[in-house]
């Protein structure tokens, strides 16, 4: 007699649609999902310059809609970011919140619909579980394929010069996310890859999860990472391709609800200090440390890698030894045929700075946690070596 499946949770968004070009129906879509008509919308300049929320806004006002755009969102927002939308939207009356943008907006966006009604200062929501009560209707609209932000109750902010905090808590995860490719259509080539890799990273690494592995988040990862690596070189080489930019933003998508039940690892762990001492694009610092640390969790992974090689190289007859490591190859492969920087020099990450990052890497517990194996400061240093 088996043991039967092990208890586990799943969580992810109210409701999703996915829909090319839906963004040109923004207007007709909200006005039948949430009653309220103030929108603010938490989106970046570089985004909002060029036009790309321009189809989105005037669908909305042809429905009623009056809408304030906050376009100061930066990469790894600071909490003076953050404080500076909640303002915007307060003093705008705001009554629904919509993140249209990469996976900084997005999170920005979740704490601001919960801040627009909370008592609850910021710095009494960091952790795990600790924003009480609810929040302003939101809806999530990414236009990168990379972070899964959409659809996670995450939001990672800059609490100080090089660090990082995040909170987590059932309350940002949207009411509504609209999944529309063709707003990815113009994202440049580097940031395809980088953006790419790290959705694989979190499918890989909410695959192989210590503790909250599942068979939901399982099947997520599986088909996110199918999606993907069989789109990322076609979304690389040929941005306006239809069909690999809509499998590259499900598969994303997948990835993030992955996740966000099966939480991530030592990738993202030795990531984290690379954005916060650098200011590096939190995709690029994920595909930069990935390689080292697939190798490293080889000895413990090794037969999770293997039915990820069925997966994205093809079911084979050979060993498991064996099929890890065709996986690791292929993993390595795809990143160099990305076009996405391969070595933390390129990127102007001084060697002297090592012993600093794997420090740093140590203070990621909640990460380090679930990786298969144990990292230490000094294995935390060879892989930063390795990836040097």
């Amino acid at each position: 007699m088996t043991d039967g499946i092990k208890p586990f949770s799943f969580d992810t968004p109210g409701s999703m649609l996915v829909e090319w070009g839906g963004a040109k129906r923004m207007g007709e879509l909200l006005s039948a999902w949430f009653p309220e008509r103030n929108l603010l919308i938490v989106t970046d300049k570089f985004l909002h310059e060029n036009g790309l929320l321009d189809p989105a806004v005037a669908s909305l006002k042809a429905h009623g809609f009056t809408v304030t755009v906050f376009d100061d969102v930066v990469a790894d927002p600071p909490e003076a970011v953050l404080m500076s939308c909640v303002e915007r939207a307060k003093a705008a009356g705001a009554d629904v919140v919509m993140g249209l943008g990469g996976g900084s907006s997005m999170d920005i966006a979740k704490l601001v619909a919960v801040m627009l009604v909370s008592e609850q200062p910021l710095s009494e929501l960091y952790g795990i579980g600790k924003v009480e009560g609810k929040r302003t209707p939101l809806v999530q609209v990414p236009t990168t394929a990379g972070t899964g932000s959409e659809v996670t109750n995450i939001t990672i902010l800059t609490t100080g010069e090089t660090t990082k905090m995040g909170i987590v808590s059932h309350q940002l995860y949207a009411d509504r996310v609209l999944l529309d490719a063709e707003l990815t259509v113009g994202l440049p080539p580097v940031q395809t890859a980088a953006t790419g890799i790290d959705a694989m990273v979190h499918a890989i690494e909410a695959f192989t999860g210590q503790h909250k592995k599942n068979m939901m988040s399982d099947v997520f990862a599986k088909e996110a990472l199918r999606l993907m690596t069989a789109n990322l070189i076609t979304a690389c080489q040929d941005g306006t391709n239809r069909a690999a930019r809509e499998a590259m933003l499900l598969g994303a998508n997948l990835a993030g609800q992955a996740f966000s039940n099966s939480p991530v690892g030592a990738v993202h762990a030795l990531a984290y200090p690379l954005g916060g001492h650098y200011h590096l694009p939190h995709g690029l610092t994920n595909a930069l440390m990935l390689g080292p640390v697939l190798r490293y969790n080889m000895t413990a992974a090794a037969s999770l890698y293997a039915e990820l090689a069925d997966v994205v190289v093809g079911p084979s007859e050979e060993g498991t030894q064996a099929k890890s490591a065709n996986f690791v190859n292929f993993m390595q492969d795809l990143m160099d045929r990305s076009g996405a920087p391969l070595k933390l020099r390129d990127v102007n990450v001084p060697e002297a700075d090592l012993p600093m990052l794997a420090k740093d890497a140590m203070l990621q517990t909640r990460l380090l946690v679930n990786n298969p194996v144990e990292v230490t400061e000094k294995d935390a240093l060879a892989l930063y070596r390795e990836a040097y």
